[in-house]
Order: C-alpha cells, then sequence, then structure tokens
C-alpha cells in the first residue's frame, strides 16, 4: 500500500527524522488558514498523488508570497499530472502540500526496503539525490552504498557508519544522521513498510540535515494488522477495478493487453502472461483467484476481467489442486450468462474434478473453446481475437 508525501513525513515526524513543517489542503478554501500557520516568506507547493516525476510534470512550484502561493495552487488542484510512472491517463490532484521552503547546500539519496533476495533490510545511499536511482545506477553505480543488515532490535553502529559514509558529514551531521537511519529503521520494522525513501535527503545552508522529500510503501500482508496505517489508503489514488478486486480478496492487477486471464497461483499466472505475448498478443490483466475460490468469487473474477473495455478474449488456465475444476466451470458459466459473454473464452482444466468441470462447461450452451494444455490454449486464444 502507498501513501502520500505529507503523510509519510508526519510519520517521519513522530519517529523523530528532521523534516520541514508543512499543511496539507484538501479545498483552496483552507489555503490561507493553513498557511497562516508557517513560518517561512517562501513556500513550497506540492501535488499529492502516488507516483513520481511530479516535479517535471508541473507538480512542485517554489512560490515567493502568499499571493502566488494562491495562484498556483488554484492551477494545480484539479490538474491532471502526466508523469513517467502515471501512464498516459495521468493522476487528477485532490490535495496539495504546502511546506517551509529549504536553502539547500547539499542533496542526497537515502532509502531502506527489504531485500527479498537476500532475506535482509538494505540501505541504499547516494550522492546524487534528487535524481532518478536507477538512472544513476545504470549510469554511475559506483555513487551508490548498499548496505545489508540482518534484522536485529536494534542497529550496529558500524553499519550505519557504513551507509552514511558517502555522504561527508561532520561530526554533528552524523550524530543525526544516525539518528536518522535509525528512525528508518524502527518505521520499516514497527510499521511493516516494505520501502522507505528520501530523495532528496539535504544539508541546509545552516548545516542541517532534512528530509525534503518522501515515499513509503507498506506490506499489503502485514497491513491488517496496522490499522493506523490502513486509515492513511487513499482509494482516490487506486485503480477502481483493483479496488473492486479487493473486496472478494483477488490478486488483481489492470495491464494494458488485450486478452483476460484468470489463473490460481501467481507462478503459473505469470506462464500464462508469457505465452501470450510468446504468440504475440498482450495480456490484460494479472488475475490470481487463489486457491480454495468460491464459485462467486470466481464469478467477481469473470466480471471483473469483462469491465475492462480492452478486453477482446478470456483464457482461463486453472491448475485445480485446493481448488476445484467443477466450482470454477460453474462460476465461469454463471457469470458468462449474467453478462452476456460476448467475446472469445478459451478454457483450460486440469487436476481436481476437470473432468466435471469439462462437463458442465460443454452442457451450458455457451461457446467455449477447450485447450488440452497451455500451449495449445494460448494458440487458440489468439486466433480467436484475430
Amino acid at each position: 500500500m502507498n501513501i502520500h508525501e505529507h503523510q509519510a513525513k508526519e510519520i517521519l515526524r513522530e519517529f523523530g527524522a528532521p523534516v520541514s513543517k508543512g499543511e496539507v489542503i484538501f479545498s483552496i478554501n483552507e489555503l490561507k488558514e493553513k498557511v497562516s500557520k508557517l513560518k517561512s516568506k517562501e513556500f513550497v507547493l506540492k501535488a499529492q498523488i502516488h507516483a513520481g516525476g511530479r516535479g517535471k510534470a508541473g507538480g512542485v512550484k517554489l512560490v515567493k508570497d502568499p499571493k502566488e502561493l494562491e495562484i498556483q495552487a488554484k492551477k494545480m488542484m484539479g490538474k491532471v499530472l502526466i508523469t513517467h510512472q502515471t501512464g498516459p491517463e495521468g493522476k487528477k490532484v485532490k490535495r496539495l502540500y504546502v511546506e517551509e521552503a529549504s536553502e539547500i547546500l547539499k542533496e542526497f539519496y537515502l532509502s531502506c526496503l527489504v531485500d527479498r533476495q537476500s532475506s535482509k533490510i538494505a540501505f541504499i545511499s547516494s550522492t546524487e539525490g534528487g535524481m532518478d536511482i536507477e538512472k544513476v545506477a545504470a549510469e554511475t553505480p559506483e555513487k551508490i552504498v548498499t548496505t545489508k543488515i540482518e534484522l536485529n532490535n536494534e542497529l550496529a553502529q558500524e553499519d550505519i557508519e557504513k551507509i552514511i559514509s558517502v555522504f561527508g558529514l561532520d561530526q554533528n551531521q552524523k550524530k543525526d544522521a544516525h539518528k536518522l537511519i535509525n528512525a528508518l529503521y524502527k518505521i520499516l520494522t514497527q510499521k511493516d513498510a516494505s520501502l522507505i525513501e528520501i530523495n532528496p535527503l539535504i544539508i541546509t545552508k545552516k548545516g542541517n540535515l532534512l528530509c525534503l522529500d518522501a515515499k513509503m510503501n507498506f506490506d499489503d500482508n502485514a497491513i491488517f494488522r496496522r490499522p493506523e496505517i490502513l486509515k492513511l489508503r487513499d482509494l482516490n489514488e487506486e485503480d477502481p477495478k483493483e479496488i473492486e478486486a479487493s473486496k472478494f480478496d483477488l490478486a488483481y492487477i489492470k495491464l494494458n493487453g488485450s486478452i483476460g486471464c484468470m489463473v490460481n497461483g501467481a507462478g503459473l499466472a505469470m506462464a500464462t502472461m508469457d505465452i501470450i505475448k510468446l504468440y504475440g498478443k498482450e495480456p490484460a490483466n494479472f488475475l490470481d483467484v487463489g486457491g480454495g475460490a468460491s464459485k462467486e468469487k470466481v464469478a467477481a473474477a469473470f466480471k471483473l476481467i469483462l469491465s475492462d473495455k480492452n478486453v477482446k478474449g478470456i483464457l482461463i488456465n486453472i491448475f485445480g489442486g485446493i481448488m476445484r475444476c467443477d466450482v470454477l466451470a460453474q462460476g465461469v458459466v454463471d457469470a458468462a450468462k449474467e453478462t452476456n459473454l460476448s467475446v472469445p473464452l478459451v478454457v483450460r482444466l486440469a487436476g481436481t474434478n476437470f473432468k466435471e468441470g469439462k462437463e458442465i462447461l460443454d452442457k451450458s450452451d455457451l461457446k467455449i473453446l477447450s485447450a488440452s494444455n497451455l500451449n495449445d490454449a494460448a494458440k487458440k486464444i489468439v486466433e480467436a481475437i484475430k
């Protein structure tokens, strides 16, 4: 789960990390009252969307006085920002963040995340703050320091020294950096964050460390035990189809292709999408119905696929273990009849009760193409939508 910058900064502040004072704005009518709480003569106005690249898209403005701030806020509120992370449709700005401007002396990059490959906590630090870290990694990897740490109650001092070594800090700044690193570690471990990114982390002209921008992601599988984090969820920033899928405990991600996929198991779903691409088409979604889905859940998944106007055909690939093929077949038939299915449908069933499932499909009077294996299924659905 992602949260907004202003929410991430509140969490940082709660754990003692240095952040600028700022106010979130949901309506232009709130602007004057909220800005009066800030003491700066200059302000930074930031669009709050779940995407990077806001500055290049006109979503970050340095303004000199409250009058200019109001003019820029009116322009920004309601604007659709298109960045490299939003896709061509962009994201509409529904909240703004105004914070006191800072005088920047140096900019750094700092992040910590769960490194699944090593089963450790990884801290990434670089002198190249304010830039796309992926670009830095590709072009000047020597400017990035990665420190992997075993999960413990607290960080070792030598690990913290390694993390901040690239920054070239004085003794007072090092003390503040130690506090910041410990704060990030506590947030990651105590709030089930999967990623915390500070970009940039700056040194001000007064010599102070400050988190100028912040991004946080949280583990969806642990969110049930973090109600205080779940409260921060902004449904306006999520795909409506993915919100609907979450109501039925479906793992769904919308993609840009034309073949809708319904599969049980993430690995099988990835293989299904790969073979669709192998035959020259693109999947319209990732959809894992899970191991023990009911026919109601299957029907919901089927309707979800059909709600995407880009879908020209559907491929269902089920290997029944816990999942019974007859339950899936009945859910598909019920949903297909209810939605007046008008696109080609290819079904490949294997495993528990696959004969019973195939019989249900055969007797449904629906135009369903059966496939003997995944390769056959992919060929048939690609041919059917030509």
